[in-house]
């Protein structure tokens, strides 16, 4: 199947096409600032992940903690840790989100490089949707640590 694929006219001439070292450098280089922010979206999932990972962890141990007289501080405490929690997934979700359209704007750029249509607007569309995005995950992460900085609100807790 391959052998009648390379056979063919259509593999001649993306084989043609393809060879061609001038439209690969400039695939190259248009990618790189679609890549960069990949890196940076990768940076920020990284310490997303860290604290969901902590709270998390939290939660798994008041649960599992015995201690009677700390009930109260112990809600309170996992119910704000949940919260916390949402937000963080929420951030991670939309961080993930951008980091897929990203991925697509990347594969678009080299996909340019070798095609005669046109896909500026849609690389456009997509790189603005990656960049919103980001922002609304930013922002949910925003809003966790806004959370965490306030604390469990209750009584045992000034």
């Amino acid at each position: 199947m391959i052998f009648d694929l390379l056979s063919s006219g259509v593999a001649s001439e993306l084989l043609e096409r393809t060879a061609d070292t001038p439209r690969v450098l400039r695939a190259v280089e248009l990618s790189l600032a679609p890549a960069f922010l990949l890196v940076g979206i990768g940076s920020i999932m990284n310490v997303m992940m860290a604290r969901i990972i902590w709270v998390a962890g939290r939660i798994e141990r008041l649960a599992e903690s015995d201690n009677i007289s700390c009930d109260v501080a112990h809600a309170s405490e996992i119910e704000w840790l949940r919260k916390r929690r949402r937000l963080v997934r929420v951030a991670i979700k939309f961080s993930t989100a951008a980091a897929v359209v990203i991925s697509l704007v990347i594969a678009l750029l080299f996909v340019s490089a070798y095609i005669e249509t046109r896909i500026g607007t849609i690389v456009a569309v997509l790189w603005v949707a990656t960049v919103a995005l980001l922002i609304t995950g930013l922002v949910y992460f925003l809003r966790e640590t806004l959370l965490a900085a306030d604390g469990p609100k209750n009584d045992l807790y000034p």
